[in-house]
């Protein structure tokens, strides 16, 4: 995507202008942040612009000299504009890419959830790998990984997990690992060597604040408190601190009974309700604008098969991208940033192309 000079003496001037305002030192306590706020988000843009202009203005007279008279001159001209055309075409990339609207949420944190799928006992322990492999990955980048909630199965494993992730830029690392993911291998249990196939279901929501959705407590929401249990009916404490959140409007319901408080486990429901119904509107406003049109990595509904783990090929292939990578050990480690970086490429690049289109 090219683009015209006049938009991009029109981001560099609008820098210079908010770079001019900030000197002046006459900006009110709130005129001051938000011009400071547009500037820090418009000067990477701005820089960027500068070398697509500087190296457009470059490639001009680099064309002008390989039709001068002298030969070593002509030679050495179209050596460097070849240059220039590859150094040109990353920039204009770069460019296009910062000036793609940015999903608001990206730099939120994530709430993860991770539910057993078909498999019974298999399948929890799949969805038990895949919690591991995403607090591995968490570790590496420096973010924190909160339990809010889980459920374990009797062989281990989670039926389902519900966990908070924060740290920077975890909702634009993490979004497209939603959907159904696959696994194939033989199970511990199974004596003749058969290969199983089971599923875990993975969502990545974005985390609301407080401002993002208004809960009416009074009107909104239906609170019931029980006592916890545990497996087998067992009395997890003796207080009635498990707590059921049923939000009217919606028909959601969230239910949280890990802590021993039962001010704790409300929070933690609230939170989760929170984020589920910001989700929700966030998917009723992506439907709107984009009609039925899906990303090339996908919807993110959470029924969609989005990736297989094959133990005995020992290869990870995500179905959205058509890449297959024979480190599966590695992966489950946490180090899922070649997966990753593939995926947002292919979001960028369907994007870009939609501009173009």
């Amino acid at each position: 995507m090219k683009i015209a000079p006049e938009r991009i003496a029109q981001i560099e001037a609008r820098r210079d202008e908010l770079q001019a305002l900030m000197a002046t030192g006459d900006l009110s306590g709130e005129r001051f942040v938000a011009v400071s706020k547009e500037y820090a988000e418009l000067e990477p843009v701005a820089a960027a612009a500068g070398l697509v202009r500087r190296l457009r203005a470059e490639a001009t007279s680099l064309a002008f000299m390989t039709q001068d008279a002298d030969a070593d001159l002509r030679a050495m001209a179209l050596e460097e504009l070849r240059e220039n055309e590859a150094a040109l075409g990353s920039a204009e990339r770069a460019l296009a890419l910062s000036l793609l609207p940015r999903d608001a949420a990206d730099a939120r944190p994530a709430m993860l959830e991770i539910r057993a799928g078909t498999g019974g006992d298999e399948a929890a322990l799949f969805a038990g790998d895949l919690m591991r492999m995403y607090q591995r990955y968490a570790e590496a980048q420096g973010w924190r990984v909160e339990l809010i909630s889980s459920s374990t199965s009797d062989a281990g494993g989670f039926k389902e997990v519900v966990a908070s992730v924060t740290g920077t830029g975890v909702f634009a690392r993490l979004k497209f690992e939603s959907g159904v993911h696959r696994v194939q291998r033989v199970p511990v249990t199974e004596s003749g060597g058969r290969i199983h196939t089971s599923a875990a279901t993975v969502a990545v929501l974005p985390e609301a604040e407080d401002v993002d959705v208004h809960i009416d407590e009074a009107r909104d929401l239906r609170i019931d408190v029980y006592r916890s249990s545990g497996p087998g009916g067992q009395s997890v404490n003796t207080t009635d601190s498990a707590v059921r959140i049923t939000h009217l409007p919606t028909g959601l319901v969230v239910i949280q009974q890990d802590e021993k408080s039962q001010h704790k486990n409300k929070a933690k429901a609230l939170k989760v309700l929170r984020t589920r119904l910001y989700e929700a509107e966030r998917e009723r406003l992506a439907a709107e604008r984009s009609g039925t049109r899906k990303a090339m990595v996908g919807s993110g509904d959470r029924s969609e098969r989005i990736r297989t783990y094959n133990f005995p090929q020992g290869r990870v292939t995500d179905h959205r991208i058509n890449l297959t990578l024979h480190r599966l050990p590695e992966i489950l480690e946490g180090e899922m940033d070649e997966l990753l970086t593939a995926l947002i490429a292919e979001d960028e690049a369907e994007r870009l192309a939609s501009l173009d289109a």
